[in-house]
């Protein structure tokens, strides 16, 4: 008689109660040398995601040694890269048996998910994606950082349904940093991304993580990497001297300009790469704009639509980039259809509007008293009033070209950083000068305010 052979299948690692003061919700994910799990910090009211250093590991062992030495370039990034799409790094402690990172939790999969054939993304969220993480890669540059493992594992897509509305950069590891004192590990990276001086272990710029961006997107558009095969040193021949095919022949509706700008960014010698992340930033939010990429479901204004909308706008001209972000991301988008009436004298409003396109009518008492148009702002008085009586509008403001505007309330305001808020008070300041001064030019005051 046979006795049916049972299959005892491994179990799953216990899951730790706490990890320094964290409770410990879940486990995220794990590698050969480290874990991630979910947890909450309590003092803040807010979960977390804790990367630790796996147990277990030889503490003379050449890899403890290594991964000692990325955890510690990690650890060096504590509190100072601050972008929308940049995962923080809140916290750093070195325990001696098995050290970890305390990060902002993302809800969100990596964009390792979209590099099949049959999950690509449409070309209009790729070229997105591709924006949203020049201008994040650009910002960390210029805080004296280079990633040098950009892929798509570290790559997170926060998702609404089927559709990627934003991304973060993550896994800090590998990164280079220029104003540390440290002796630091070259030659690291994931070889598939990795750009020719990467592989020298020669000095990088930013152009070896641009390399490896478009790497990226070529991956997420064609459903496979630039170059593969199945040996490194097969992989490296061709990283040095085979040309990437063609996306064109890849995936329909990839223009000539999409395809010259990535394979352009791969190109053998960085010389011949965009030279910074601004230029190729630009360039791929003109493939929006001008209408190279079509538009897939997500019909509605870009990010990096609005994002450079701003950029053009009087009112943001004194904030940066990172502030930008902010605004795009926190403020209420409206288009308004000619004759719509913004306020109307009477009402009781706290909000405040910021022209980005259109024009609006004031009148007072039936009277046209002003024309406002792209940059200007209204209701600002009714916002920065320190009584409620000084909150009810006193004209009516009336829609006189079709308009977007970005509209924010006490409230809303109130979750941007304190730097933004600066200079939002700096922006009120200049225009409510500007107004007085016009009032004063316009009723022959001698004083003259400038």
């Amino acid at each position: 008689m046979s006795v049916p052979l049972k299959i005892r299948r491994p179990e799953a690692p216990e899951l730790p109660p706490q990890i320094g003061k964290y409770p410990v919700h879940a486990r995220l994910g794990e590698g050969s040398t480290s874990e991630v799990f979910l947890a909450h910090d309590e003092f803040r009211g807010r979960n977390v995601a804790i990367k630790r250093v796996r147990l277990g590991l030889l503490p003379d062992s050449r890899e403890s040694h290594f991964q000692r030495r990325f955890f510690a370039a990690e650890a060096a990034l504590v509190g100072r890269l601050n972008h929308p799409n940049v995962v923080q790094i809140l916290d750093a402690v070195f325990d001696d048996a098995a050290p970890y990172l305390v990060m902002e939790y993302v809800d969100g999969v990596t964009l390792r998910r979209f590099c099949r054939a049959d999950t690509l993304l449409p070309l209009d969220q790729i070229v997105e994606i591709g924006f949203k993480c020049a201008m994040a890669l650009g910002y960390v540059y210029r805080q004296g950082v280079i990633h040098r493992d950009v892929k798509p594992a570290n790559l997170l897509a926060v998702m609404d349904g089927d559709q990627v509305v934003d991304v973060k950069i993550t896994d800090f590891g590998s990164a280079f940093n220029q104003t540390s004192d440290a002796t630091q590990v070259y030659r690291v990276g994931s070889l598939a991304y990795m750009s020719p001086e990467q592989l020298d272990g020669d000095t990088l710029d930013c152009r070896a993580d641009l390399y490896s961006l478009a790497a990226v997107l070529y991956h997420l558009i064609a459903g496979r990497p630039p170059f593969d095969a199945t040996r490194q040193q097969a992989i490296m021949h061709q990283i040095y001297n085979v040309q990437p095919a063609s996306l064109r022949g890849l995936r329909d509706g990839v223009s000539e300009r999409l395809d010259l700008l990535i394979l352009g960014a791969l190109a053998k010698d960085r010389d011949d790469r965009p030279a910074d992340w601004g230029r190729f930033a630009q360039a791929l939010s003109a493939l929006i704009t001008d209408h190279e990429v079509p538009r897939g479901q997500q019909q509605g204004v870009l990010d990096s639509e609005r994002f450079n909308l701003l950029r053009t706008l009087e009112f943001f001209q004194g904030f940066g980039d990172v502030e930008l972000w902010e605004v795009v991301h926190r403020a209420r988008w409206q288009r308004l259809p000619f004759g719509h009436a913004i306020y109307r004298k009477g009402q009781e409003g706290d909000d405040f509007h910021i022209l980005a396109r259109g024009r609006v009518d004031v009148f007072r008492d039936a009277a046209h008293v002003a024309q406002l148009g792209v940059g200007d702002s209204v209701g600002e008085m009714a916002y920065l009033a320190p009584n409620p009586d000084l909150r009810i509008h006193v004209a009516d403001v009336i829609v006189a070209d079709p308009a977007t505007t970005l509209s924010f309330t006490p409230h809303t305001l109130g979750q941007l950083s304190m730097p933004t808020r600066h200079l939002f008070d700096a922006a009120f300041i200049k225009v409510l000068v500007r107004r007085l001064h016009a009032a004063h030019e316009a009723l022959a005051h001698p004083r003259r305010i400038l």
